[in-house]
């Protein structure tokens, strides 16, 4: 997978996540203002809870509206084997068993999957443990990832 193609990937499923977030946070702030909801008694929590519920989604939503802002803006950088990993590039790690696994060091959204299979792509950010230590590493340098010892194999 190319780096623009995975870009729009990226941009795709941050809109759908936006689009069925924004629409749970309605609901539930339906839920939370409707009067059959209005609490009679102290007991009675349900409003109160789809209130925090909407409050959380809508924090949410706010944290992926960011994100995809930011990758609407993201300007994709060629690889500079100078300068070692940097934010926007796409690198594949492989374990001593020649498992590989490829990652995108973005900006936002860690965690973030794209594709399947052996296209499989892991968004990770710099401020995650292993998004710090691929900042400014080359190919063939490690890394480590809790006990296992990944090796840099290819990086664009």
């Amino acid at each position: 997978m190319d780096k623009p193609n995975l870009l729009a990937q990226i941009v795709a499923t941050l809109e759908h996540d936006l689009d069925v977030l924004t629409r749970a946070a309605q609901t539930a702030y339906e839920a939370a203002t409707a009067e059959e909801n209005i609490a009679e008694n102290k007991y009675d929590t349900l409003g109160l809870e789809a209130s925090y519920l909407a409050t959380g989604q809508a924090r949410r939503s706010a944290e992926i509206r960011k994100a995809l802002v930011t990758y609407q803006q993201l300007l994709l950088r060629d690889h500079d084997p100078a300068r070692g990993v940097q934010v926007s590039n796409l690198v594949t790690l492989e374990d001593e068993h020649g498992g590989q696994r490829r990652l995108f060091l973005g900006p936002e959204a860690a965690g973030l999957k794209i594709g399947e299979g052996n296209g499989l792509v892991t968004v990770i950010t710099p401020r995650s443990p292993l998004g710090q230590q691929l900042l400014g590493k080359k190919v063939d340098d490690e890394v480590s990832l809790g006990a296992q010892v990944l090796f840099i194999v290819d990086v664009v």
